[in-house]
């Protein structure tokens, strides 16, 4: 961004705003945050570089190209909370009528901005994301364009799963820059599911800004999920980060099948006493494609328990870096942090990294770390091979296995299935 066309921003930002009847602390936060864009630093990723990426380029934000996204028919949709969104507009939306009468919110972000301003305000970017943590959560909170916002009352305990499904069209070469704000009151139960897709064609570079925050009160309980399978020429920054509450718990299943280069922040901050937080991650890079994924749990409050499970595979010139960071703050006593990550070589050409990271400023504590890369089991190829499976099928079936953990973290089994799919695609492509 260059200060000769900040004003060009800000009349863009300004019309942006009122097109979605934002409320006033919505754009005194987006034209707070463009100002905080020129003097914050880039994040930073342990080994990856990212200064010439392509994650700030906007193009024009109040015109939005559609493309044709394929959706579900709606004979084979089921019955469970259900958006679909392009890069602002919702396609379609589905809230049965027995949860809104609970009390329960689930819409677009700007509809919720307008309806549930105050509800909103209270925990968009103040409890799990600062806007002014680095030059990309400003740059988030600036140009934000699209999102979702869900709300779970207190002692509201949801079995069906909520889904969102993010379409990115590759005929749009504007910023697509998603929020999703999750708030889960006392003794709440719910599951979340979400993919993120790029439709079409094209050779342009474009990017993507995705955050989700999940604010998690005490006694509740929060699994989430996604899929990510933005495409090859897209630059992806990508923060996900759960505050957890007293006794509550967010456990993480997160299967990172981008094509383009990605960094990734998954954060959990373990805020109350007795929290508890999994994050399971799975990723593959293929081509010369470069993710970065920082996985941290900070135990901030005493008895509270963070694991950290990462698997990656590498095909051909790819790179993967895992960083895992388990950090326990002075105060925590009896706190327990776990992590394990993995990178699995396919190439004798493949970059990876699994760097773990222990951070301890407490006694009377737990933690331990384990962190490989390699190759394929020989023992594991040959016993199935000698059971009559062709050499190729057996080194899928082995990569399957090594990243099952999120596959049957998954909550709806047709995406399951589409998760296998995407998995088995991405290691024949």
């Amino acid at each position: 961004m260059k200060n000769a066309d900040l004003k060009d921003y800000l009349d863009d930002i300004t019309l942006f705003s009122a097109s979605q009847e934002e409320p006033q602390w919505m754009l005194d936060l987006r034209l707070k945050a463009l100002e905080k864009c020129e003097e914050l630093d880039l994040p930073k990723i342990e080994r990856v570089k990212i200064h010439r990426w392509p994650l700030m380029n906007v193009g024009n934000l109040n015109e939005e190209i559609l493309g044709n996204p394929v959706l579900p028919s709606f004979d084979e949709m089921e019955d469970n909370p259900m958006i679909i969104q392009g890069r602002t507009t919702t396609l379609y939306e589905q809230m049965p009528v027995e949860l809104s009468e609970q009390g329960v919110i689930f819409t677009d972000i700007f509809t919720a901005m307008k309806e549930h301003s105050e509800l909103v305000e209270e925990y968009f970017m103040t409890k799990a994301v600062p806007m002014d943590e680095d030059k990309m959560t400003a740059f988030h909170t600036a140009f934000l364009n699209g999102g979702v916002f869900l709300y779970v009352p207190k002692n509201v305990v949801v079995k069906e799963a909520f889904e969102s499904l993010f379409f990115q069209s590759m005929t749009d070469n504007s910023a697509w820059i998603k929020h999703v704000l999750i708030v889960a009151e006392e003794n709440s139960e719910v599951t979340y599911l979400e993919r993120l897709h790029t439709e079409g064609e094209g050779s342009e570079k474009i990017s993507a800004n995705f955050v989700v925050e999940v604010i998690a009160k005490p006694g509740s309980k929060v699994k989430f999920a996604a899929i990510d399978r933005l495409g090859e020429n897209v630059s992806t920054y990508m923060n996900r980060r759960a505050h957890v509450m007293r006794d509550a718990s967010v456990d993480w299943a997160l299967g990172i099948m981008n094509d383009g280069d990605v960094i990734a922040d998954f954060d959990s901050d373990l805020a109350g006493v007795g929290s508890h937080s999994e994050v399971k991650v799975v990723a593959i890079s293929s081509g010369r494609q470069v993710q970065g994924i920082d996985t941290r749990v900070t135990n901030m409050a005493p008895h509270s328990v963070g694991n950290i499970l990462q698997h990656g595979v590498i095909r051909e010139r790819g790179t993967l870096t895992f960083n895992g960071i388990g950090h326990i703050l002075k105060g925590a006593k009896g706190a327990d942090a776990q992590q394990e990550s993995r990178v699995l070589m396919l190439s004798d050409k493949a970059r990876g990294d699994a760097n773990p990271i222990l951070l301890i400023d407490e006694f009377e504590v737990t933690a331990g770390h384990a962190a490989s890369a390699g190759r394929l089991d020989p023992e594991e190829l040959y016993y199935l091979m000698s059971r009559g499976i062709p050499q190729k099928e057996a080194e899928r079936l082995v990569t399957r296995g090594f990243l099952g953990s999120v596959i049957t973290a998954i909550p709806v089994k047709a995406v399951q299935d589409e998760f296998v799919e995407v998995i088995d695609r991405k290691l024949v492509d």
